[in-house]
């Protein structure tokens, strides 16, 4: 179990003109420091799932993407005091794949940084059976938290990028070993 653990980094906005690659960016940079982290990035706006769930060739390959993953990050808008619906046809297209993982949340918004949308993921992944990590990355107006470089002198959100990530570190090894020796009865 020394491998990396395999990360999959879920960008949930779709809207054109949308905030979420800076956001993302700057978590993904942030994110190179861990090594412990092999990290890939599934961008909803470049993900053609079907709204109906219908069995598709994107559907069968982004399901094997997440059954290979160990560990999610999902970096998320919050519209009209809720999550994208990208984002909800993401985690309905896929069942088994996200069962005894971690997941971590990473949030943007205005006044309340995407915090309600994350309130309301976290009842979406807990009846897919998944580990929804305490710490949460908030970014509260978040167009003023950025530079024109895509960085952020945030300092709560930046100690909070780094606890999240050793907690999500923590569960990803401890779930991954489990599912190994005891599988999931889900």
């Amino acid at each position: 179990m020394d491998t990396p653990l395999r990360l999959e980094v879920i960008v949930a906005s779709v809207r054109p003109e949308r905030f979420a690659p800076v956001v993302a960016d700057w978590f993904l940079r942030t994110l190179r420091a861990h090594a412990e982290f092999d990290t890939g990035v599934i961008d909803l706006a470049h993900t053609p799932l079907p709204l109906d769930l219908t069995e598709t060739e994107q559907a069968v390959a982004y399901r094997a993407r997440l059954r290979a993953a160990d560990a999610f990050v999902v970096v998320t808008s919050e519209y009209n005091h809720g999550y994208p619906a990208s984002l909800k046809t993401a985690f309905d297209t896929a069942k088994h794949e996200w069962r005894a993982k971690p997941i971590a949340f990473v949030s943007y918004g205005g006044l309340s940084g995407g915090l309600r949308a994350v309130e309301q993921l976290r009842q979406v992944v807990a009846e897919i059976h998944m580990v929804s990590v305490r710490e949460t990355v908030s970014f509260h107006q978040a167009k003023k938290r950025f530079d024109d470089a895509g960085e952020t002198s945030d300092g709560a959100a930046i100690d909070a990028a780094e606890r999240m990530l050793r907690q999500l570190a923590w569960w990803a090894r401890t779930l991954r070993a489990a599912r190994a020796t005891d599988p999931y009865p889900g």
